[in-house]
C-alpha cells in the first residue's frame, strides 16, 4: 500500500507563476496572454498605485472586455500575486560575487530596497504565507547562498534572511512615507511630533525629538539598525564556532500555550485592566505636574 501523501493542488495564481497552468486556447483575440495582462497591471500600479489596479482598469488599458481577462486570470488576487512576482524580478547576480557573508547580505539588503523603490506598491500587498513563487524564492535562495559557508544551521540561515527581508520592507515603507512628506513641503512628521510631544507626557521621547532623532538630516536609524543586526550575527557565529550555542531566548509566555482556556483568558483580561488603570494614573500624574509647573511660573 502506498502511504505517500498526494501532492497538494497548487492555487491557480501560484500555478500560473510557475508556468504549469495552461492558458486558454480560445479567445476573442489570441494576442491577449498572461504576460501582457501582468505587464499592463504593473504599469498601472507603478503610475497610480495598487488601488488603481482592477480587472476593469487592466482590460480597458489593453482594449479588451473585462470578461476576456477572466479567461486568463480567474481572480484579482491571482493577478496581484503575479504582479508581485513580476515586481520582485530576479535578485542581482552581484550578490553571489560578494567577498564574504556580511558583504553579501548587505548587497542583498540594498538590492531589495531598490526593488521596493522601483515598485513601491508591492509594500501594499500583505504577507500571508511563506514564499512560494519562483522569483520570491530566488531572493530567499540568493540570501542563503551567501551564508552557505557559515556555521549557522539551516534554520538560522533562513531566519537571518527573513529578518533582513522584514527590515528592508519596513525601511522601504518609511522611505516611501518620507518621499510623500517631501512632496508636501518636507519635515512635516518631525514638526508634528515636536508640537505634540511634551516632557510631561513623554519624558524619554521628548529629549530624543529635541535632539533631532527624527529629522531626515540626522543619522540614518535604519543604517544603524542593519549594522547592529549584522554585528550581532557576526558575534553569534563566533560563539557557535567556539562551541557556545549563543544566548537562549526568554521562556515563552505560559498564557500563550492555553489561549482558549477560560481561566487564562480572565487572568489576561485582569492584567490588561490593571495595566490600563496604571497608564491612566500615570497620565493624570503627568497632567498634574504640568499644571503645577504652569501655576509656579512667575
Amino acid at each position: 500500500m502506498d502511504n505517500e501523501s498526494p501532492e497538494p493542488e497548487l492555487p491557480r495564481g501560484v500555478a500560473l507563476a510557475w508556468g504549469i497552468s495552461a492558458s486558454p486556447q480560445r479567445g476573442p483575440r489570441r494576442e491577449l496572454n498572461i504576460e501582457r495582462i501582468v505587464e499592463t497591471a504593473v504599469q498601472i500600479a507603478d503610475e497610480k498605485g495598487l488601488s488603481a489596479v482592477s480587472m476593469s482598469s487592466v482590460s480597458a488599458a489593453l482594449g479588451f472586455t473585462t470578461m476576456s481577462l477572466y479567461r486568463y486570470v480567474t481572480a484579482k488576487d491571482d493577478l496581484i500575486l503575479l504582479m508581485q512576482e513580476a515586481g520582485f524580478g530576479q535578485p542581482p547576480l552581484s550578490i553571489a560575487d560578494a567577498s564574504g557573508w556580511r558583504d553579501g547580505l548587505t548587497l542583498w539588503y540594498r538590492a531589495s530596497l531598490e526593488m521596493y523603490a522601483e515598485h513601491p506598491w508591492i509594500l501594499d500587498i500583505p504577507i500571508v504565507s511563506t514564499p512560494n513563487t519562483p522569483n520570491n524564492l530566488a531572493w530567499l535562495d540568493a540570501g542563503l547562498a551567501v551564508l552557505r559557508d557559515t556555521r549557522l544551521t539551516a534554520g538560522a540561515q533562513v531566519a537571518t534572511v527573513l529578518l533582513l527581508s522584514g527590515q528592508s520592507r519596513w525601511e522601504a515603507n518609511v522611505a516611501r512615507g518620507s518621499a510623500v512628506d517631501a512632496e508636501n513641503g518636507g519635515d512635516t512628521d518631525s514638526r508634528m511630533l515636536a508640537s505634540l510631544v511634551t516632557p510631561e507626557l513623554f519624558p524619554y521621547l521628548y529629549p530624543a525629538i529635541q535632539a533631532g532623532a527624527f529629522r531626515d538630516d540626522d543619522d540614518d536609524p535604519f543604517e544603524f539598525g542593519i549594522s547592529r543586526i549584522l554585528d550581532g550575527l557576526e558575534r553569534h557565529m563566533a560563539e557557535v564556532a567556539a562551541g557556545n550555542p549563543g544566548i537562549a531566548l526568554a521562556p515563552a509566555d505560559p498564557a500563550r500555550e492555553f489561549p482558549k482556556d477560560e481561566g487564562v483568558k480572565k487572568a489576561r483580561e485582569r492584567v490588561k485592566d490593571a495595566e490600563g488603570k496604571l497608564r491612566d494614573a500615570r497620565q493624570k500624574e503627568r497632567e498634574a505636574v504640568s499644571k503645577a509647573r504652569e501655576r509656579a511660573r512667575p
